[in-house]
């Protein structure tokens, strides 16, 4: 028999992972309480501190292809926010932010492996790009040491940032040349590290993303760029019969 452990609801309650949401509303923040559902235990304040952070990382990256489509959408559809915000959402891929959830399969084979290094030597060996790495305009991501610096205070920088830096330092030995540890792969590895599943690590980023494309409708309500960046397309893409 199939059975849900995440919520049930009576004429009295609602109840969530056997706690009263009375008793969560005002205890627990969203941060925690997205753990909790998620997961179905309670996030330490090092855990909790962890997600938040690449909650914050992960929220807003500009007029990236998420933020386009979602202004482009809301511009011709401003009745249905949910259908633009949907539609950025689309662009979480495994070529923009989603790459979170290939670099989480990478390091957590390298940790799995006896024989770590070789285990990163046979990755960087197997893949012609590997995600996680690298950036179109930073040569450095600054977010990337921020996110390290967050989890080592909080005393859990563990095997999975161990295990991405391994790979990013045969991945630079291999190709004679460096390539930066991008957010998405900081991300991967101290999620990985605060007790995240792999499979799950793309949904965070849909969080983060959910609320950053918020902010944009909510910016093109204002100052409308839909128009803008459409002409700016058909000036980038001219017609040639």
């Amino acid at each position: 028999m199939t059975e849900t452990h995440i919520c049930t609801s009576t004429p009295e309650d609602i109840v969530i992972r056997g706690t009263s949401l009375m008793e969560l509303i005002g205890n627990v923040s969203f941060t925690e309480m997205i753990y909790f559902q998620m997961l179905g235990r309670r996030a330490t304040p090092a855990q909790v501190a962890i997600v938040d952070a690449c909650l914050v990382t992960l929220m807003e990256h500009g007029l990236t292809p998420s933020a386009i489509a979602t202004r482009l959408v809301y511009g011709s559809a401003p009745e249905a926010m949910q259908g633009a915000v949907a539609a950025g959402l689309l662009g979480v891929g495994g070529r923009f932010v989603g790459t979170v959830e290939g670099c989480a399969a990478l390091v957590a084979r390298i940790v799995a492996a006896p024989d770590r290094r070789a285990e990163a030597d046979a990755i960087v060996a197997a893949d012609k790009r590997l995600p996680g790495f690298g950036h179109d305009i930073h040569a450095e991501d600054p977010r990337t040491p921020r996110l390290f610096e967050v989890a080592r205070s909080h005393g859990l920088a563990g095997a999975h940032v161990e295990a991405l830096v391994l790979l990013g330092e045969r991945l630079d030995a291999a190709k004679g040349r460096h390539l930066t540890i991008n957010a998405t792969g900081a991300v991967a590895a101290v999620l990985l590290d605060a007790g995240v599943p792999p499979e799950i690590l793309r949904g965070f980023a849909l969080i983060a993303r959910c609320a950053g494309l918020v902010g944009h409708i909510h910016e093109e309500q204002h100052e409308p760029a839909m128009a803008a960046l459409w002409h700016a397309g058909e000036a980038a893409v001219p017609y040639k019969p």
